[in-house]
């Protein structure tokens, strides 16, 4: 198939790997015909599957990155693993993306130094969909680099922009600072200088925001150093899990709550699949020369399949290509 797209997995990425990301494999495939699959892990995980699935290839690896490694360490060292083969094959040219739920920290610094930075990239940032009941929201930086320069935010917002209008399809979307205070004399020095930057160099800058915003919807893409992004979405997520929790706990407390919860069980549903982050499945790391995208270490299958369709979504549409266009000034 002429516009057949590849993307190489790590079988072992996960806390529930290999099986969860077999089973999320295979969903993949089957919802998308113009896919394929080179399956990165043991012989013994990977040979079996690609034999009993068509479009998949395997990979046999002989070691495994853990997730309580020292990322850069572990990539340099451990040449054959599952996630540094699946970002060589890339790099390659073999595979056109990366797809993984194993450390985000050996994702990151393969990423990097096995597939490389687009020339003029100051850091490769990650960016993610907020749960946001409203409309998708993409924040970047969510962790890849938690010391910033306040340059680096420029960057940010435009890559980011450029995965919220191609993937996402948001139409013209607003960019905004994560601060603690909508003036733009507000915040640390950091804050405000990125405040003046962004404002000069982002034609879709639209000013501050503040934690409020981000679930409302009010811009469609936020921006922060990768320490604060971080620590701000696993708040909402953590939050979000409490609160369902409390509400299933409340609606099963009696009979009366209970049918109660059968009336509105259709609208929870459609609720909770809007704010999990399952449902794009991953994070990708922008401004590196391909699709990388970093799922979490707790998905599930649909997250896993979620994140190879992501994955592929990326690839489709030349999202570093544009990035390298927008670097270079063309």
């Amino acid at each position: 198939m002429a516009n057949m797209v590849v993307i190489s997995v790590d079988a072992m990425g996960g806390d529930n790997a290999p099986g969860v990301v077999l089973d999320g494999v295979a969903q993949a495939l089957a919802a998308d015909e113009a896919l394929s699959v080179v399956l990165c892990g043991p012989a013994e995980v990977v040979e079996p599957f690609a034999r009993s699935h068509e479009r998949c290839e395997a990979r046999a690896t002989t070691e495994v990155i853990d997730m309580v490694e020292h990322p850069a360490n572990a990539v340099r060292r451990k040449k054959d693993s599952s996630i540094v083969v699946g970002c060589r094959l890339v790099k390659e040219g073999t595979a056109h993306g990366f797809f993984s739920a194993g450390s985000t920290g050996a994702c990151l610094a393969a990423g990097t130094l096995v597939i490389g930075r687009i020339r003029g990239v100051a850091r490769p940032a990650l960016a993610t969909v907020l749960p946001s009941p409203a409309k998708p929201v993409v924040m970047c930086d969510v962790g890849a680099n938690s010391d910033c320069k306040p340059e680096y935010l420029v960057q940010f917002a435009n890559m980011a922009t450029v995965y919220a209008e191609k993937v996402l399809g948001v139409r013209d979307p607003k960019a905004a600072l994560l601060n603690i205070g909508a003036e733009e004399t507000k915040g640390s020095q950091f804050a405000q200088e990125a405040h003046r930057l962004l404002a000069e160099c982002v034609p879709n800058f639209a000013g501050n925001a503040e934690g409020g915003d981000l679930l409302a919807g009010t811009y469609d893409v936020i921006v922060a150093d990768g320490f604060t992004g971080n620590a701000c979405l696993k708040s909402i997520e953590g939050t979000a899990k409490v609160l369902f929790k409390e509400i299933k706990g409340v609606l099963y407390a009696s009979l009366a709550t209970k049918l109660a919860a059968l009336a509105i069980k259709g609208g929870l549903s459609d609720l909770k699949a809007r704010v999990s982050p399952d449902t794009y499945g991953g994070a990708p790391l922008l401004g590196v020369k391909g699709a990388c995208i970093v799922g979490h270490g707790s998905s599930n299958a649909t997250a896993i399949k979620n994140g190879v369709l992501t994955s592929a979504a990326v690839v489709r549409a030349d999202v570093s290509g544009i990035i390298e266009q927008m670097v270079r000034g063309d």
